[in-house]
């Protein structure tokens, strides 16, 4: 029986002292110091001590007994040196009662009143003992030194904690205090609740951080980054998400200036500097990885295409190879580029700049007159190129001008070819991004079916086409571009262009690169590579190392199995650059739309749903959704005006609604 006694128990993370009044069993009924009387299971007791207490003596004498024995264990306490037992037990490897750590602490001649000091101090300690089945075991150094280091841990994300958010606060309103230690944390912390949301790595302790400094959203993260400027407006979180390298490393930096200085023989290379060779490109090119010429001797065309060899300069396994398989592709956004190989090389010295002389890897291709390929040979050359054209240049010299007339003439007849061998034509324009002096942006329509797009377009697809058959023929091992035959053919006069080819793209199956090669449905040729883009394309140098080495006499630098291990590495790297530059472009357009809400623009009905349609803005081609209205009813196809009710580019959100028919719209760029 436990009356009489003195029960501990624990309360809210406190040990209450107490006398047991009664004891029926299942239930204790105790005195407590502040002369309350409270009922307990016994399997809260923590501990029993005393004996013989006569609870029948006045209430104002069991309470003094209570206050008493609480104000000696308290002393107690005090006295006892919780590392000190624990310097003595460490190395036994075995759990002790309470009683045994009493009598090393206090000696053989222990009260309760020791017992429960000792139980205290290892209940407030955590550290160096833990509780199991009612004995203690001695936790060993290692875990010793781990909770001590978890603690400063905490001690450190709590200063952080404090210090940090009355910052952010500060930021918040508009004031600039200033910066705490901690800066570089708090820092890191915004980055990741920004970039990842709710699947930050430290969301928890992110979500706290904010919520001290007043902000109940974690999205307010990305304005607290603006406001520091640490991002810009417009930062770029696809490309911070993908942590791609956007700057070239000092070693990356030195050996490429230590090349770009380098002399070049020539040695080995036939000299083409007398061909009449030129480049094609937008106004904003620097980097000339492709250059052309044509000769015209009585009823024969010989067309030139000129590659910039980088295979001669940028060797396998180097410091810039690495460097470029793990960009994987130089990446041209609006307002911005990331380029695969630093520019000293790309933009200079690899470069095909006019009145420079070059080595190339060339395509040398004979025509009769109404196109027929008469022959070809792929050969090592020094080029220099005399004229720097840009597309407006030759479209506007095209009829004026030789050779553009018979190289446009030359490239309808390769279309017309590749068509009736099933090609299809499911080229759009591309858009393109201006900003405005007033900061305000513009869109435009880039037309990708001009006359000097179409020969450079050509002429690119009828190198890598003819690469592909010389390897093939050559057995040189090379990662070929393959595609089956779409599900469908859709009849492009059904409906307009553009909603023909959104629908047909959905027709195609995937794209595949493979060592085996196989028919490229798309393009209508039985076999394809590419290797035209070397500066900007790592998978292009891969190609143009194999034809390089096989012309110089050599085996192929790589063979099939190394191949498909650059594959594995390098495609998946090319696909999310592919996203993020589409996923740039449609938020420039998202930020145009937010300038402009309230205009009207053309749309053109794709899809129709239970709720929905899916629609594509014409001037800008943004895939988009509109909910059904009342009376609503379109049909694919249909071309209608909506209006822009809300636009945000940041969180990828558009909202639009049916127009009326008679409103007037507005197309991209007009102000």
């Amino acid at each position: 029986m436990n009356q009489g006694r003195i029960i501990e128990y624990i309360d809210r993370g406190k040990f209450v002292c107490t006398l047991c009044l009664q004891d029926k069993g299942n239930r204790l009924l105790l005195l407590t110091p502040s002369n309350r009387q409270v009922n307990i299971s016994p399997k809260r007791a923590v501990l029993i001590t005393g004996s013989g207490i006569d609870i029948s003596r006045p209430r104002e004498d069991l309470l003094e007994i209570l206050k008493e024995s609480e104000r000696a264990r308290k002393r107690l306490r005090e006295l006892v040196d919780v590392r000190e037992l624990w310097e003595l037990t460490k190395d036994e490897k075995e759990s002790f009662n309470h009683k045994y750590l009493t009598q090393l602490a206090f000696g053989e001649a222990a009260t309760g009143n020791h017992f429960s000091a000792l139980v205290r101090a290892l209940f407030e300690d955590h550290l160096y003992f833990k509780m199991k089945d009612g004995l203690f075991l001695p936790n060993s150094e290692e875990r010793v030194e781990q909770i001590l280091r978890q603690r400063e841990e905490e001690a450190l994300k709590e200063e952080r904690l404090g210090d940090g958010s009355v910052w952010l606060k500060a930021i918040w309103q508009g004031r600039k205090p200033d910066e705490p230690s901690c800066r570089e944390n708090i820092v890191e912390t915004l980055i990741q609740l920004a970039l990842h949301g709710n699947e930050a790595p430290d969301l928890k302790y992110g979500k706290e951080l904010l919520s001290r400094a007043g902000l109940s959203d974690i999205r307010n993260s990305r304005d607290l980054l603006f406001r520091l400027g640490i991002w810009d407006e417009d930062e770029n979180l696809n490309i911070l998400r993908s942590g791609i390298e956007t700057s070239f490393t000092k070693d990356q930096l030195e050996e490429s200036s230590r090349l770009a200085v380098k002399k070049s023989t020539f040695e080995g290379c036939e000299d083409l500097r007398g061909l009449p060779t030129m480049t094609i490109d937008g106004p904003l090119t620097r980097d000339y990885d492709d250059a052309l010429s044509l000769e015209i001797a009585s009823d024969i065309l010989e067309v030139g295409i000129h590659i910039a060899d980088v295979a001669e300069v940028i060797l396998p396994e180097s410091i810039l190879d690495k460097g470029a398989v793990e960009r994987a592709s130089s990446l041209y956004l609006p307002r911005r580029q990331i380029l695969m190989i630093p520019p000293d090389l790309s933009q200079d010295s690899l470069s095909l700049k006019q009145g420079c002389d070059r080595q190339a890897i060339s395509l040398l291709a004979r025509f009769d007159k109404i196109g027929t390929l008469l022959d070809y040979r792929f050969l090592r050359s020094v080029i220099r190129v005399q004229r720097q054209l840009t597309y407006d240049d030759v479209n506007e010299s095209l009829i004026s001008e030789s050779p553009f007339k018979e190289m446009y003439q030359l490239c309808q007849h390769l279309r017309q070819k590749r068509g009736e061998q099933g090609a299809l034509s499911l080229s759009l324009p591309e858009v393109e991004v201006r900003l405005n002096p007033d900061a305000s942006l513009s869109l435009e329509l880039v037309d990708q079916n001009t006359p000097s797009r179409m020969i450079v377009s050509e002429f690119m697809i009828l190198y890598n086409w003819l690469a592909a058959v010389f390897c093939k023929e050559h057995d040189l091992p090379v990662l070929f571009r393959t595609q089956k035959q779409p599900t469908e053919k859709l009849d492009p006069q059904e409906k307009t262009y553009i909603y023909y080819v959104f629908r047909q793209r959905r027709k195609l199956l995937p794209l595949y690169l493979d060592t085996d090669p196989g028919p490229h449905s798309g393009l209508g040729l039985d076999v394809y590579t590419q290797v035209t883009s070397p500066i900007r394309r790592y998978l292009d140098i891969v190609v143009q190392r194999q034809i390089s080495s096989f012309l110089m006499g050599k085996g192929p630098i790589y063979d099939v199995e190394k191949l498909e291990e650059i594959r594995t590495s390098v495609e998946p790297l090319v696909k999310n650059l592919a996203m993020i530059k589409r996923n740039r472009t449609r938020y420039w357009t998202l930020k145009f739309l937010a300038q402009h809400l309230g205009a009207k623009y053309k749309a053109l009905v794709l899809d129709e749903f239970k709720s929905k349609y899916r629609i594509v803005l014409e001037d800008c081609l943004l895939l988009a959704e509109i909910k059904r209205q009342n009376g609503l009813i379109l049909g694919p196809g249909q071309e209608i005006l909506v209006d822009v009710k809300k636009s945000d580019p940041w969180e990828d959100r558009l909202e639009l609604v049916c127009a009326d028919s008679s409103s007037d719209y507005r197309r991209y760029g007009s102000g």
